[in-house]
């Protein structure tokens, strides 16, 4: 199953694992992220949920944006490899 995921996601995940720097990865920084993770979609709906009674679509921007990051937190914190974890906090 993650191999499925990861090639689903390969587009994004290539983005952060490519490279040959040295990188510096604590465990630590993986849980992190998926916390973050979770902190940024539950921002997302919190935000969808409370503005959507509102008039027009302008709260449809920040759900946009902290739902994007949430899920390149889930998918890097959980599908990555150690130098894409360390790469999004830039360890070196």
């Amino acid at each position: 199953m993650k191999t499925l995921l990861r090639s689903l996601f390969a587009p994004l995940l290539n983005i952060f694992e490519k490279g040959t720097a040295p990188y510096h990865y604590k465990p630590m920084n993986r849980t992190l992220l998926i916390v973050m993770g979770v902190l940024f979609s539950g921002l997302a709906l919190a935000v969808f949920f409370v503005a959507r009674g509102g008039e027009g679509l302008g709260f449809l921007l920040p759900v946009i944006v902290f739902g994007a990051v949430g899920i390149v937190c889930f998918v890097v914190g959980g599908l990555g490899n150690e130098r894409a974890v360390s790469k999004i906090w830039g360890n070196k």
